[in-house]
């Protein structure tokens, strides 16, 4: 039987070593499944419920493998249904390929059914490659740039093959003249900045004496060289949350997590500063930085499209986050741990304290504080985290340690609901021999998760760790924008949009042959936990949680609780009870200007 382009297509995928592509069926890649019947589903097929998960499948396995991910799916709505998940991708510098079908060459231009002008609508999304195969001696140059781009800029790529094409006679390209012949495989390498840049850095960094650092998620491969310029030069460090993994949280001078979502110390870390570096983060939230004429800065990243945002640094080196801190590290002086570095530790102890605290504030139910820091002493050292966008990050964000091998991601730039639970299926992929946890709002669980546990039910069972639990925080509400309608418009919550059913998450995990509990007293969460994590399939714990505990930002004025809480009041008065007497004493240790008596007998302006 001669090879067909479909055939070539798969061939050339084993060859490039790819061993999974998340998908989903249809008769725009009937060639493509045709032949992956005839490769003995290599590499293989992974079927999500929809192509949205599929593509956020394959994001999870490239954030959590390094490895470039493959997702397919059939023309027309299942090439718009991988969009959102490849936005993700592109937007969080993912490196992802997506093979899609498209309507036989002769129909298109007909209006045929399924037809979408695919190279325009991709056109965005896969706009460093995206190509389209209309004859086979295009192959395997088309797959393979589209490879070697994806991994080269960390970035989406698109491959679209008519239907027709996929079931041509596979023709290789010729030693002629317009031909297009290709080579596999692409060398590592770690750009570093010229010699000159690298003295300018060092001379701001030297002159410093409040040094931060921040780190995102281009710095995880340079951990050694994070923790020496540290010390070297008596600095914090602040974590944007790609980055939350960069770095572990054990470090007394880490802390934590910056931004609306980051922790106290982090935002002063950032106020008292008269020196910034910057590795390897994007962080867009230009008001949780130093002040534009405050400090000096110099940043780190190794795309030069990437530099020179967020902040008027007066450095900017291109290159390898830790090729670049090699050759900066000895022209750096080092400084005395002195009253700077002190505060950093001390602010960042206290934290955890607080958020112990907090965690410990009485709700109806439960907590969902206290769900989240419950977890954090019993995680594996080896664990893979995700979590879902909205309140549920705002937890992830604050109250988990990063230490260990432990890996962690969410939707970062995109902040896309639904990711969470596709995320640790695709890490279960890339190492089946660890334990995954996704934390997940009820929002974000009705909206993908609960269709996408059957995925989990299908596979579980060749992972060498078969644990994948899926925490939801079940408070029947749209949370985080309930919470942002509140204290940005004093609004109360507007039922009609923000209320959700109570669904029996658990119920439905237990249905189709998956662990499950549900959790309605605080006493009971500890024991969930430890079952979920000890249990020999996918566990879902649908944790009662109260929609009244606020997420809120470090940089929350007391006048906006106030607001927020006013707002809330004005409300539904069933809903009216949600709000404690005791809200502001939630908070009020975490803002600016206010104080809080320690354990210690200390009282400290926060």
């Amino acid at each position: 039987m001669s090879l067909k382009v479909s055939d070539h297509v798969l061939q050339r995928l084993r060859e490039w070593e790819v061993e999974n592509v998340f998908a989903y069926p249809g008769d725009g890649i009937n060639g493509l499944l045709a032949a992956w019947g005839r490769a003995e589903n290599k590499p293989r097929f992974i079927q999500a419920r929809h192509e949205e998960m599929a593509a956020f499948e394959a994001v999870g396995y490239a954030k959590f493998s390094g490895r470039v991910g493959v997702c397919a799916a059939t023309s027309g709505p299942g090439a718009i249904h991988l969009l959102n998940g490849l936005y993700d991708a592109k937007l969080d510098h993912v490196p992802v390929v997506a093979i899609v079908g498209q309507t036989n060459r002769s129909a298109m231009g007909g209006s045929y059914q399924q037809e979408v002008d695919l190279l325009s609508l991709y056109k965005d999304v896969a706009g460093d490659y995206c190509e389209m195969v209309t004859v086979p001696e295009q192959l395997p140059n088309v797959l393979d740039r589209a490879m070697r781009v994806a991994r080269a800029r960390r970035t989406v790529t698109a491959i679209i093959i008519p239907a027709d094409v996929q079931e041509l006679d596979y023709s290789p390209p010729q030693h002629a003249f317009k031909m297009v012949p290709s080579s596999l495989g692409m060398a590592a390498y770690a750009p570093v900045p010229a010699d000159d840049d690298i003295a300018r850095a060092a001379e701001v960094l030297n002159a410093g004496e409040k040094v931060a650092i921040l780190i995102g998620q281009g710095a995880r491969g340079a951990q050694p060289e994070v923790r020496e310029a540290a010390d070297v030069l008596g600095a914090g460090v602040a974590k944007a949350l790609l980055g939350k993994d960069a770095l572990p949280d054990d470090l007394p001078y880490v802390t934590g997590s910056i931004g609306l979502l980051g922790t106290r110390p982090s935002y002063e870390l950032m106020q008292g500063c008269d020196t910034l570096l910057v590795i390897g983060s994007s962080f867009p939230y230009t008001q949780f930085m130093p002040g534009l004429d405050q400090a000096r800065a110099v940043q780190i990243d190794i795309d030069p499209h990437m530099v020179g945002l967020r902040y008027p640094f007066e450095v900017n080196l291109v290159g390898d986050a830790r090729e670049t801190l090699k050759r900066l590290l000895p022209q750096l002086r080092r400084k005395g741990h002195g009253k700077w570095r002190k505060k950093i530790e001390k602010d960042t102890a206290r934290w955890w304290e607080v958020m112990e605290r907090r965690a410990a504030v009485e709700a109806d139910p439960i907590n969902p504080e206290y769900v989240v820091h419950a977890l954090d002493a019993l995680l594996p050292d080896n664990v893979i985290l995700a979590a879902d966008s909205g309140s549920a990050a705002n937890w992830y964000a604050r109250h988990l340690r990063m230490r260990g091998s432990m890996r962690g991601s969410l939707s970062g730039t995109l902040a896309t609901m639904g990711p969470g639970v596709p995320y640790v299926i695709g890490a279960k992929f890339a190492h089946p021999d660890r334990p995954a946890v996704a934390i997940v709002g009820d929002g974000a669980m009705q909206m993908n998760g609960l269709a996408e546990l059957i995925t989990a039910g299908k596979y579980y069972q060749d992972w060498s760790d078969p644990r994948l639990v899926v925490a939801v925080l079940n408070n029947q509400d749209l949370n985080q924008v309930t919470w942002e309608m509140r204290a940005m418009s004093g609004a109360p919550q507007f039922l009609p949009s923000q209320s959700l059913p109570d669904v029996p998450y658990a119920d439905f995990a237990r249905s189709i042959g998956l662990g499950g509990v549900r959790v309605e007293k605080p006493g009971d969460v500890e024991g969930a936990w430890r079952q979920a994590l000890a249990a020999d399939r996918p566990f879902v714990i649908d944790f009662r949680t109260d929609p009244a505990v606020p997420p809120i930002p470090p940089h929350a004025s007391l006048d906006q609780i106030e607001a927020a809480a006013a707002s809330v009041l004005k409300g539904d008065s069933d809903r009216a009870g949600m709000i404690k007497q005791g809200l502001k004493a939630k908070v009020q240790e975490m803002l600016p200007g206010t104080r809080h008596r320690h354990p210690d007998g200390g009282d400290d302006a926060r």
